[in-house]
C-alpha cells in the first residue's frame, strides 16, 4: 500500500500526535517515513530593510533551530518505532506549496499531517494549510486532530 509516508510538522503537540499516527502506520505497513518542517521567511517591508536586518539574521537563526529541533524529535520517535526516516526543511510563505513539494521530490505516496480545526472566522482568516494541502496536492493526506 503506503511505501514513503510524509510527516509535515510544526512541532505543536497535534502535530506530534500526528507524527506518531504516521509512524505507527508506517511501521505496520513497512513503510519509511520523511519528515519535514516549513519555515515561514521572515516578513520584509522594503522601506524598513535596513532596520530589520539584524532581526532577520536573529528570526533566521532561530527558525532554523527550530526546524532542527522539530525534524530531530521525528526522527527520534522513528528511530523508537524502528521506522527508517530521513528529513528536510523548506523555507516558503506558502506551507502547503512546500510540503506537496517536498513530498513529489521525495517519491512519497501519502501526507500525514495535523489540522488544528480552526473554524467559522479564524479558519477564513488564518487559512488552513492542511486543507490547502489537500486541495492542490495530488497525494492523499491523512489529517490527525
Amino acid at each position: 500500500m503506503f511505501q514513503h509516508i510524509l510527516i509535515a510538522t510544526d512541532g505543536s503537540p497535534l502535530s506530534q500526535r500526528a507524527a506518531d499516527t504516521g509512524i505507527a502506520l508506517a511501521h505496520s505497513l513497512g513503510a519509511k517515513v520523511h519528515a519535514f518542517h516549513a519555515v515561514m521567511p521572515f516578513p520584509a517591508v522594503a522601506y524598513f530593510a535596513e532596520m530589520l536586518l539584524a532581526s532577520q539574521a536573529q528570526y533566521t537563526e532561530a527558525a532554523l533551530a527550530q526546524a532542527h529541533q522539530y525534524l530531530d524529535d521525528v526522527r527520534q520517535r522513528a528511530q523508537a518505532a524502528g521506522v527508517a526516516c530521513e528529513a528536510s526543511f523548506a523555507v516558503n510563505a506558502h506551507p502547503h506549496e512546500a510540503i506537496i513539494a517536498s513530498a513529489r521530490e521525495h517519491h512519497c505516496d501519502l501526507i500525514v499531517m495535523a489540522s488544528h480545526g480552526r473554524h467559522g472566522v479564524e479558519s477564513a482568516l488564518l487559512g488552513s494549510e492542511t486543507h490547502r494541502t489537500i486541495l492542490y496536492g495530488a497525494l492523499p493526506v491523512l489529517v490527525c486532530r
